[in-house]
């Protein structure tokens, strides 16, 4: 028998760019065809919900928006296409709401790609919200054994970041940098990158943030960057053969990282960008750079398959997102310590108060 399903719902909502977002109730919207309703019971908060808040990146939000894109909860409604997901089956809302599944991106499983891509949290509304759509196709599908609040980072944080240590090439006991180590998607690529069979260097700053990264997230060196009088240096001699490490992995929120990276990774070494920072532009020395046979490289979000694979470590327990709760109606507070850069791992809201 089908859940009741409400009228009405708390949801956090932004009526402007810039903010502030308001807690109150709005209508539940009914799924359409091809669509799944999932009663949204955690939901991870990302850095991109700032930014879509403030308005920091050149696509625009829709407009007034429900924010959020890492939505883990129950489906109690579903469309009459929809025929491989029962009512009660565990879902999460990933960043990817949807896309055309016919462009040749998606038909490579490029979907990321794909210029008609329904992103939640920003082009549709997200997971903030006790109540919330998403396209049965795209839907993640996590195991009814995981607990919704500990896999709710995953389904953007986590996928994300393996996704990028897939991209950046490099293989059991080889040296991975992880650049932004202390954050949320830091805390996760230093878990998958272990779970990988690669060796980790923290790079962060901040005692709270060294202890968790080389007490519990297995780094084995830790390189702050506000106190170090030459992190490149730093950084190198950190790798057993003073060369520099295979990869880096960026999740940083701010510029300056992104243009030291290529300076410090070895030769023949890959930089994968995943952090977003507003404005920010990559900078690299051109003689090093070929010399060296230097690779930089983006990294977007993954595809259902990598989204799968990822869910499946946390299944296994060999990833354990370090997260703390608090209520939906609390979201406001959350910003504000991102904003401060006073969060070490990621903060959950628990959409029932």
């Amino acid at each position: 028998m089908a859940p009741q399903v409400p009228e009405k719902q708390w949801a956090q909502v932004i009526e402007k760019t810039g903010g502030p977002v308001e807690y109150k109730e709005i209508p539940v919207q009914k799924p359409g065809p091809d669509e799944i309703l999932v009663n949204i019971k955690y939901s991870g908060v990302c850095h991109t919900d700032l930014h879509a808040v403030n308005g920091d990146w050149p696509l625009p939000t829709k407009l007034p928006l429900v924010g959020g894109h890492e939505g883990a909860g129950e489906v109690v409604a579903m469309g009459e296409l929809v025929n491989d997901w029962q009512i009660g089956d565990y879902a999460g809302v990933k960043w990817i709401n949807g896309s055309c599944l016919s462009c040749d991106f998606c038909q490579q499983s490029d979907e990321p790609l794909c210029s008609k891509a329904l992103l939640s949290g920003y082009t549709v509304d997200g997971s903030f919200q006790q109540y919330c759509i998403a396209k049965a196709a795209h839907a993640a599908r996590i195991p009814k054994e995981c607990d919704l609040a500990g896999i709710a980072p995953v389904l953007c944080a986590g996928i994300t970041v393996y996704k990028g240590l897939k991209e950046s090439g490099a293989k059991p006991g080889q040296t991975v940098a992880i650049v932004g180590a202390g954050g949320g998607l830091g805390s996760l690529a230093q878990q998958y990158a272990r779970a990988m069979g690669l060796r980790t260097i923290a790079i962060d700053s901040g005692d709270d943030k060294k202890k968790m990264c080389m007490e519990q997230l297995g780094s084995y060196a830790f390189v702050d960057f506000a106190t170090s009088k030459n992190v490149v240096k730093e950084v190198q001699e950190a790798t057993p053969d003073g060369l520099g490490p295979h990869a880096v992995i960026l999740v940083a929120v701010n510029e300056k990282p992104f243009q030291q990276a290529a300076e410090y990774v070895r030769p023949r070494g890959t930089v994968v960008c995943i952090g977003l920072p507003a404005g920010a532009y990559l900078k690299a020395p051109v003689f090093e750079s070929v010399i060296k046979m230097v690779t930089i490289k983006g990294s977007y979000v993954g595809n259902r398959k990598d989204s799968a694979e990822a869910i499946e470590f946390y299944r296994r327990g060999v990833i354990k997102a370090p997260y703390k709760v608090v209520g939906l109606s609390k979201l406001q507070e959350v910003y504000d310590l991102m904003h401060k850069g006073q969060i070490a791992g990621r903060y959950v809201v628990d959409t029932s108060n």
